[in-house]
């Protein structure tokens, strides 16, 4: 099975500037309310955690958030590797 290298780049190159956003975003609001908690603060910064969830206002993705979020941070790591496997194999010659 051949791996289109120009394929792979271009998946990886594409979907990593729209991943991070969300994956800063749920990385931040999680680690920023967990630290409001531990302060005794954490009633105060739920709107924290909505976002965490994937709530944003009116735009309600709770239920799909995670998967994105999953699905997009899956696909980084696989094309990121096919990349380095592929780097590593010019390397050699």
């Amino acid at each position: 099975m051949a791996i289109n290298k120009a394929r792979v780049r271009q998946l990886h190159a594409a979907l990593a500037p729209i991943m991070a956003l969300p994956l800063v975003l749920t990385l931040l609001t999680g680690m920023f309310f967990q630290m409001a908690i531990v302060s005794g603060k954490g009633n105060d910064f739920f709107w924290l955690l909505e976002l965490h969830r994937g709530k944003f206002g009116q735009v309600n993705l709770e239920n799909i958030y995670p998967f994105l979020n999953a699905l997009g941070l899956l696909t980084l790591i696989i094309t990121g590797v096919l990349l380095w496997f592929q780097t590593r194999e010019r390397g050699r010659r």
